[in-house]
């Protein structure tokens, strides 16, 4: 059980948004897909779920192909930008059609956890905030059942609040009743206590795809003064150096040898933003 991603490429003109990405979601995960602005995780997402067509490559969930394909299809969930409900429907009439195409659609609970983050079900879609928006789509999600949701921005637009309440409910329901999740988002700090597996997309290909904890094993940042940083670091993979007056900190690829740290040097492991950062800057922003 899973999506599997095979050499999917994706152009638009002079373009070139997927350039032969291959990925496997497996069932019962969370996972972050990051990138930078236009690394091409929203087409990669539309593409899943047949919102667009792959110039080459293709996408099947549990074996089967998704092009043309509802039955496919009905076993994924995808919240974007776009919300695709008429404008002037009102919110807990968009619950009871939803139930229309996802016989799992549990309305009750949508209609409880519309209550937890204060969604007024008789205000028109047209009408909604970016953040209450953002939040009619989550409730959506989060209540459909299906073995997949995929979540592009997810928290677009809301307050610190709805956030945690937003990472709490995911969480709890996960525990309840496993799913795939896939979080699409620029938040990587906020989103990586959730995140079990990790791909990362760098100008439209897969610039890695592991666990959060094997990628973090990748790589360590060493400080102290600069000239035990500078002797330290003399070659190895050095991602980037910080400099603060006479203290330098430097962010290295590879594992430390038991015994190999200088004294005076502090060992300190990398967080998944700031891996993400060094991994993903261009030449010359380093």
């Amino acid at each position: 059980m899973s999506i599997q991603i095979e050499n999917v490429s994706k152009g638009f003109g002079q373009v070139r948004a997927l350039d032969g990405v291959s990925a496997v979601l497996e069932e019962n995960k969370i996972y972050g897909l990051l990138g930078r602005n236009g690394a091409g995780k929203s087409t990669l997402l539309n593409i899943v779920t047949n919102r667009l067509f792959a110039d080459s490559g293709q996408v099947l969930v549990d074996g089967q192909r998704v092009a043309e394909n509802d039955d496919a299809l009905s076993q994924i969930f995808l919240t974007s930008e776009k919300t695709y409900y008429p404008e002037s429907m009102k919110v807990k009439d968009a619950f009871r059609w939803t139930r229309n195409f996802y016989p799992s659609f549990d309305e009750a609970f949508a209609l409880r956890l519309a209550g937890s983050f204060q969604l007024n079900l008789n205000g028109k879609i047209r009408g909604l905030s970016t953040g209450y928006a953002s939040i009619f789509k989550l409730v959506t999600a989060l209540s459909v059942n299906t073995p997949y949701v995929l979540l592009d921005e997810p928290v677009l637009g809301l307050d610190a609040n709805h956030r945690d309440l937003f990472y709490r409910v995911l969480l709890a329901k996960y525990g309840e009743k496993p799913f795939t999740v896939v979080l699409s988002t620029h938040l990587i700090e906020e989103v990586s206590s959730v995140l079990e597996d990790v791909v990362i997309l760098k100008n439209g290909r897969v610039l890695c795809a592991d666990s959060q904890e094997n990628l973090l094993a990748r790589g360590y940042a060493v400080s102290g003064t600069s000239s035990l940083v500078d002797s330290y670091i003399a070659g190895k993979e050095v991602l980037s150096v910080d400099s603060l007056g006479g203290l330098r900190t430097a962010y290295v690829l590879g594992k430390v040898e038991p015994g190999e740290l200088p004294q005076g040097l502090e060992l300190s492991r990398l967080n998944l933003q700031k891996l993400f950062i060094q991994l993903t800057n261009e030449e010359g922003e380093k």
